[in-house]
């Protein structure tokens, strides 16, 4: 009785210290907003003339920019990191389910992904709808709802990290936009990256998301025992995403063939 008493105890010192580690790290990622915002500005003022001569309403979407692409870069080699090279999903590394894997260092990297949401989010609508419209309010929010759930519960990490790792297109979005502001649309490598935008969505956004949902296919009998809450969650959340990246591909896509159209007859 003493052993199975230190046990427990021992078990609820680590829930605890799990779920301190979480918390800081949402503090910690509205700290790395803040810092990376002003470290845009900064470099921006000093190497891009485009950023001067930018509205301000400009200037404030191209830091947020930045925090974005920070963002996406930190949180794509995490989830890569803990989905391929670490053990902590391998089908028989755990006597755990898979769906209820977790550790720290994915706690606080799912935590630091709810501090750059929220702070987006709040930024978004701050300057509604400067920032992005109804879109991206519906994308941060089912994003953020679906990290919190996943993180009180310990449940679905597996399936919240593919999902972000999906952001690793962001830095070409990024690009693209400012390429664009600076009038730098002639350049190949607006077109490059317009190239590697469409296959980074292709394969981050399109066909992740069918692996995604194959994955929860033939691991359902582990699937139907997560909580009610986020058992339902995952056959709603997901859907809605897949369908959003399927109509922004599209745009993607003719956005494209117009720059491809356009550089032919420009040669």
């Amino acid at each position: 009785m003493e052993g199975l008493s230190y046990f427990q105890g021992t078990r609820t010192l680590n829930t605890l210290s799990d779920q301190t580690a979480w918390v800081l790290s949402v503090f910690a990622g509205i700290l790395m907003c803040k810092i990376v915002y002003e470290i845009t500005n900064q470099i921006s003022l000093l190497f891009f003339k485009a950023y001067g001569k930018l509205r301000d309403s400009q200037k404030i979407e191209w830091c947020n920019r930045g925090i974005s692409t920070a963002h996406a870069i930190i949180v794509s080699i995490g989830a890569l990191y803990l989905l391929l090279f670490s053990d902590l999903f391998q089908d028989r590394s755990h006597d755990d389910l898979i769906v209820y894997r977790h550790s720290t260092l994915s706690n606080m990297m799912l935590g630091a992904s709810i501090g750059y949401f929220l702070s987006d989010l709040g930024m978004i609508l701050w300057l509604y709808p400067t920032l992005g419209g109804k879109e991206y309010v519906l994308h941060h929010g089912l994003s953020m709802f679906s990290i919190i759930l996943s993180l009180v519960s310990g449940q679905g990490q597996i399936y919240i990290l593919m999902v972000l790792f999906s952001e690793s297109t962001t830095p070409f979005v990024n690009l693209r936009w400012y390429l664009d502001v600076a009038g730098q649309k002639s350049l190949k490598l607006y077109l490059w990256n317009g190239f590697a935008l469409f296959l980074g969505w292709l394969v981050c956004r399109i066909l992740l998301f069918v692996f995604f949902f194959w994955h929860m296919y033939i691991h359902f009998d582990q699937v139907k025992k997560i909580s009610s809450l986020g058992f339902y969650s995952l056959h709603t959340v997901p859907p809605i995403l897949a369908l959003m990246n399927v109509f922004w591909f599209w745009k993607i896509l003719k956005g494209l063939i117009k720059t491809i159209s356009k550089s032919r007859h420009q040669s």
